[in-house]
């Protein structure tokens, strides 16, 4: 009796995980299997490639799989995990807590303690875990407990704690290639029986931002949209909106690095392009003002303080007139600072000014330079001897006297002058 109740419970569960499988977005139904199924990512897991043979062999230490969405590292996980002989276990940075991380590394401590088996734990979006769950998981990995396979979309070099990062080998996923996109496509028009215009598939290519589970969810609303004809341009442009340019923290920084640069390089096309893709991912345009008000001084300075002046007034525009008219007022301050005259002379300036005080030079204020505004003061020698540039003879003569500490034999010597002008310099 209890045979045949167990019998209708597999049934039953077996039922219920085809019905969920039928009903999975088109994504995760069409999720590879093996190493052969899986588009792009040549680098790793072609024939030859490093990531690949650890897998194959089932030797697979510790990695962190970093790269942008939709580049397919939860995939190589379940891959690994379809093909290892190892136990598997999967934790969510988003809802596992340092209980389910220690429950996990219990586990896998059982398993190798009575059944000489070793145990994978795969942590997804590992850079949202805290420093106390990264720090849980590190004696397990450093004693070969677990072997952890970590993915994140920011740069572990930021988000991800040193000494655990120091026993994983760092494998970079890159954004899908456009012709990738398209196998992804053809796939996705099987798994829906539909056709699609050669312009509908070129209008999701070159929208996906190299995101193969993006570029599968505007083709799932879209052939859903046009059951039972083909899928037209129409269509697509309906599933897809407004398109989304998402980046993670680390693309962040190198889109802001693009675009001081190219400023810097007075490249206007470059800047106003870095600028344009910055809006379109959402970046907060108040950042974008600073970061030109900075330019303007560190970039520009003397070659033309007029820079500074029009940075500002930006960043006030912004303040006043948000977005998405504020656009105009960063447009016309990027292409200002990019054809402006470039010189870092101030901020090499105060650069080298600090390195000097850093270093240990003398910062004793001379005595003539005292404030002897005080009763008593030049008792004590402080103000004597001051010459105040007013009272020259000669509206433009310079007085003649120190105005930087005396040098003490022993303290570092200053590098001056710190201020060496341009050729650019007014």
């Amino acid at each position: 009796m209890s045979r045949s109740v167990g019998s209708a419970e597999d049934l039953f569960t077996a039922a219920v995980n085809d019905r969920l499988r039928g009903q999975a977005p088109l994504a995760a139904r069409l999720r590879p299997k093996t190493l052969d199924e899986i588009v792009g990512q040549q680098h790793l897991v072609a024939k030859g490639a490093p990531l690949r043979k650890l897998i194959e062999a089932d030797r697979l230490s510790s990695v962190i799989l970093w790269g942008p969405p939709g580049t397919g590292k939860t995939t190589l996980a379940e891959v690994v995990a379809l093909t290892t002989n190892r136990s598997f276990e999967r934790l969510s940075a988003v809802t596992s807590g340092v209980k389910d991380v220690r429950e996990a590394i219990e586990r896998a401590t059982d398993r190798l303690g009575q059944h000489g088996k070793s145990t994978i734990v795969f942590v997804d979006e590992i850079h949202r875990f805290s420093t106390s769950q990264q720090d849980a998981l590190l004696p397990s990995v450093e004693s070969g407990i677990i072997t952890l396979i970590g993915a994140t979309t920011e740069n572990p070099y930021f988000e991800v704690n040193a000494p655990l990062r120091s026993r994983s080998t760092l494998f970079r996923l890159e954004p899908l290639k456009t012709e990738d996109i398209r196998v992804l496509l053809v796939r996705g028009l099987e798994a829906e029986a539909l056709n699609a215009t050669e312009d509908a598939m070129l209008k999701l290519m070159q929208l996906s931002g190299g995101d193969g589970r993006q570029s599968l969810t505007a083709l799932e609303v879209a052939c859903a949209l046009a059951r039972p004809q083909e899928v037209t341009l129409d269509h697509v442009e309906a599933a897809l909106g407004v398109s989304s340019l998402r980046y993670g923290r680390d693309d962040h920084y190198d889109v802001v690095s693009a675009f001081i640069k190219s400023m810097r390089g007075s490249d206007v096309d470059a800047s106003v392009f870095w600028l344009a893709r910055m809006l379109e991912a959402g970046d907060d345009p108040r950042f974008i003002a600073r970061r030109m008000i900075i330019f303007a001084s560190e970039d520009i300075g003397i070659a033309d303080p007029q820079a500074l002046v029009i940075a500002v007034a930006a960043a006030q525009a912004v303040d006043h007139v948000g977005l998405p008219e504020a656009q105009l007022n960063l447009s016309q301050c990027a292409i200002y600072l990019a054809r402006a005259p470039k010189s870092n002379s101030s901020a090499q300036a105060i650069w080298n000014a600090r390195a000097d005080i850093r270093n240990g030079v003398d910062v004793e204020v001379p005595a003539h330079l005292r404030d002897a505004h005080y009763s008593g003061a030049q008792e004590i020698g402080h103000g004597v001897g001051y010459q105040s540039p007013h009272n020259a003879q000669l509206s433009d003569e310079k007085v003649e006297q120190d105005y930087l500490p005396a040098q003490t034999t022993g303290r570092a010597v200053p590098q001056i002058p710190y201020y060496r002008p341009s050729q650019n310099d007014r």
